[in-house]
């Protein structure tokens, strides 16, 4: 059987790095992309075929495909569009150039890099593109108003994607994953630090009684957190099985917010979502 093919983005750690290694010990050939040479350099020194992909540069984007394509004779079976970073904030303090920045990266870069894969898996009549969402695809939480946005979006293209293309052998899933082991905490700090006056804020009292503590202090793994692992799993189903899910709920709390949502009214799901 000829090898299957992916490329992987934001593979430096987290879920990207887990899913690359997991697909690669299942026999996979895996294109591990990082936005930073420095960390694609240490993949490579782990053995995988790593080079850079930047979501806010489009000749990045171009490349790193191109570079796939060259080394597979012009074939990709699937993406897994994962790169992502998150803004921690109050909607209010959230400065309009901010929510571009994110939105370059968590949304405007996946649709360029889908758009940009496509016509290969049309030519070639088969092909799956994974979107990385959320619990905070379809439920809000305080603080994250950015990266829910982003998040919020995607899941409205992709839903999107997947019905215009019903005509197609392409596959368009989203994989929701709820608290992951991840580092997507500690790299939200230089963008917070970049975007948000919090010192100025009328909710100032807020950030130093919550959210101030929740990223500087390190207070062990969240309620209900799972290792990364636990994504890699839905990822080798959506993957590897002849009928894929539309989408892929991983974590108790992102099982339990999609429960809750269809059971409750706004308001009461507002009042759940307030305490949290």
């Amino acid at each position: 059987m000829t090898q299957k093919t992916i490329l992987i983005t934001g593979c430096s750690s987290g879920i990207g790095y887990d899913a690359a290694l997991t697909l690669k010990n299942r026999g996979w050939r895996v294109f591990a992309t990082c936005r930073a040479q420095i960390d694609c350099d240490r993949l490579q020194a782990e053995g995988f075929e790593s080079f850079p992909l930047d979501y806010t540069d489009q000749a990045s984007m171009e490349a790193a495909l191109a570079t796939c394509l060259e080394r597979t004779g012009g074939t990709l079976d699937a993406l897994f569009n994962n790169g992502a970073y998150g803004i921690p904030g109050a909607v209010e303090d959230l400065p309009t150039d901010a929510l571009r920045a994110i939105f370059e990266t968590n949304l405007f870069g996946y649709h360029e890099l889908t758009r940009l894969v496509i016509p290969v898996m049309r030519a070639q009549g088969h092909g799956r593109i994974l979107n990385c969402s959320s619990v905070l695809g379809f439920a809000t939480l305080r603080w994250r108003g950015a990266y829910n946005a982003t998040k919020f979006a995607m899941e409205g293209l992709t839903d999107t994607l997947r019905i215009e293309m019903r005509d197609t052998p392409l596959y368009f899933i989203l994989i929701e994953p709820g608290p992951i082991t991840s580092k997507i905490r500690q790299n939200s700090i230089p963008h917070f630090e970049k975007w948000i006056n919090w010192q100025a804020s009328p909710r100032k009292d807020h950030y130093e009684a919550t959210l101030l503590k929740r990223l500087y202090k390190d207070n062990g793994p969240d309620t209900f957190e799972l290792p990364a692992s636990a994504v890699s799993a839905k990822i080798v189903h959506a993957l590897e099985n002849p009928k894929p899910r539309p989408r892929y709920f991983i974590t108790t709390p992102t099982y339990a917010m999609a429960i809750l949502k269809r059971l409750l009214p706004t308001r009461a799901m507002d009042a759940i979502l307030a305490k949290i």
